[in-house]
């Protein structure tokens, strides 16, 4: 944000320091991640800084291992899911949500979004109980569940966010033209909506690939998704093929992150708001 023309000397100076504030943070904050991604370079079996020096056979180890690769299948499978569901309830959620005079909408919102409040551990825990007397324990439909359950709150509040200052003239003017509902969403009012949607399903697929918590109460022991298998290689036997997922797994977050800031900019545009 931008200073005003009529800024004092000292609120300039201050302007400053605070960004040099905010960079020293995050450069605090992303260094002990970014350091991994050489470290999957390593030519050694073990882990040192300064690298003796350069090799892909961490790579080679993960992408010709049997195990890896059914993690990361088990992981796409269950994500790729989960994005549809929470993508798809989370949105109809949301335009319920937008309409005006909706009873209880504070406290429905609140039920909502719980799962973002309450800590992970203790919805495994309940998940677990809950699960268990339906049969759906050790089972990927159960996982699905699950992890659906944590993602849809964050594609309410992506889309509802995109909701704000829509215009219900248009779906109004739709219908009196004689549109049906499904032509009306799918028509006037998804296209609008669509970066909201798009940001929401990716913080779905984000939150369901990168789960650990519920998976190690759920999942059983030969369902293995990626964070699992790297919760047990960490655990069992330290290797640097460790490195090279984390490396993989923190590239595709960039990419997804800057996927979002980019819908959430077009999004802006759409609606008119100017930065």
């Amino acid at each position: 944000m931008a200073l005003p023309a009529y800024a004092t000397p000292l609120e300039r100076k201050w302007h400053v320091a605070f960004r040099v504030l905010c960079v020293l943070v995050f450069i605090f904050l992303v260094i002990p991640v970014l350091i991994v991604i050489p470290l999957s370079f390593n030519s050694e079996a073990f882990f040192t800084f300064p690298m003796p020096g350069v090799s892909l056979r961490w790579y080679d180890e993960f992408f010709g291992s049997e195990r890896w690769m059914d993690a990361i299948k088990n992981s796409a499978t269950i994500a790729i899911s989960v994005t549809f569901l929470a993508t798809s309830l989370g949105t109809l959620a949301a335009l319920g949500l937008s309409r005006a005079g909706f009873p209880g909408r504070a406290a429905v919102m609140s039920i909502l979004i719980a799962p973002i409040i309450v800590p992970v551990v203790i919805s495994a825990l309940g998940m677990y109980f809950f699960y268990n007397t339906l049969g759906l324990i050790s089972t990927v439909p159960g996982i699905i569940l699950a992890h659906t359950a944590l993602a849809t709150p964050f594609v309410v509040i992506t889309v509802t966010a995109t909701l704000t200052g829509f215009d219900h003239s248009l779906t109004r003017a739709a219908s009196g033209l004689g549109a049906r509902p499904l032509t009306v969403f799918f028509r006037v009012i998804l296209p609008l909506i669509l970066p909201g949607v798009i940001s929401g399903a990716l913080f779905a697929f984000i939150t369901s690939w990168d789960e650990l918590i519920v998976v190690l109460f759920i999942a059983s022991p030969e369902t293995r998704t990626l964070p699992r298998q790297m919760f047990s290689g960490i655990r069992d036997q330290i290797s640097p093929t460790i490195t090279a997922a984390a490396t993989i797994l923190i590239l595709l977050s960039i990419m997804l992150l800057t996927t979002v800031e980019l819908l959430r900019r077009r999004s802006e545009k759409l609606r008119g708001i100017r930065p």
